[in-house]
């Protein structure tokens, strides 16, 4: 979920913890799609994953108010990492999987993403920025 902003992408002029987390995950996905187009008739796949509410010890430097009781609570209905680490253990291993590339997986099973998360335009745009913040020159659009 959520929206790059690529206009503060750093968040310099407005900073949410929460934003720049669901900032960061949709740049995963769609980092990964376009890895998986790039990749395509090489072998090597891409795929995306999400673990689903694992009880990590994630966040737990994060003192904005209100987050400490909440996530106290969510800790009760969240899964173990050992739970949260299976669907990632089946990418990694499976043969029912070999060779699928460009696909979003829960609970072991190919899902759709987000709609935002098919955005031609942002993968394009996400391409270029980070090749520009790391010094790449020249990356093509597509």
């Amino acid at each position: 979920m959520g929206s790059i902003a690529f206009d503060d992408l750093m968040g310099e002029r407005s900073y949410s913890g929460q934003r720049a987390y669901n900032q960061s995950k949709l740049a995963n996905v769609l980092f990964t799609y376009d890895l998986a187009t790039r990749l395509e008739g090489t072998g090597v796949t891409a795929t995306v994953m999400h673990p689903g509410m694992t009880s990590t010890a994630f966040g737990s430097e994060d003192m904005a108010r209100g987050w400490g009781p909440l996530i106290a609570v969510m800790r009760r209905f969240m899964r173990s990492p050992e739970r949260g680490a299976e669907t990632a253990v089946y990418l990694a291993s499976s043969p029912d999987v070999d060779g699928v590339s460009g696909a979003y997986f829960t609970d072991r099973v190919a899902r759709r993403s987000h709609a935002s998360s098919y955005d031609q335009a942002a993968i394009a745009r996400l391409r270029q920025v980070s090749a520009e913040l790391v010094g790449l020159p020249g990356v093509p659009a597509a």
